[in-house]
């Protein structure tokens, strides 16, 4: 399955582009954002991506709230954290 996304960025709304292993696909991933114990989490379906450069595999999070964030292995680990500014796209890639 391939996919496209609109992001519309500005003032304190920014985008979050997860790149992952083939082995995610079709996995949700979860942010929250940093410190905030308990905090509501926001999910994306890593999907595939299909590029002029090739394929790829990628969670968007198109409309983030400037800020630091957790990305979740699973619904207790934590894998990293990642900060998003407003008006920008930042970029996680998944360890290993």
């Amino acid at each position: 399955m391939t996919s496209s996304v609109v992001l519309e960025l500005g003032g304190d709304i920014g985008a979050l582009v997860l790149r992952a292993p083939a082995a995610l696909l079709g996995r949700e991933i979860e942010i929250s954002p940093a410190g905030a114990e308990g905090a509501r989490r926001t999910h994306s379906l890593v999907r595939e991506r299909r590029t002029p450069a090739g394929v790829s595999y990628a969670a968007v999070y198109p409309a983030v709230l400037a800020g630091r964030y957790t990305v979740w292995r699973d619904a207790d680990t934590p894998v990293g954290k990642v900060t998003v500014s407003g008006g920008q796209v930042a970029s996680f890639r998944w360890p290993g």
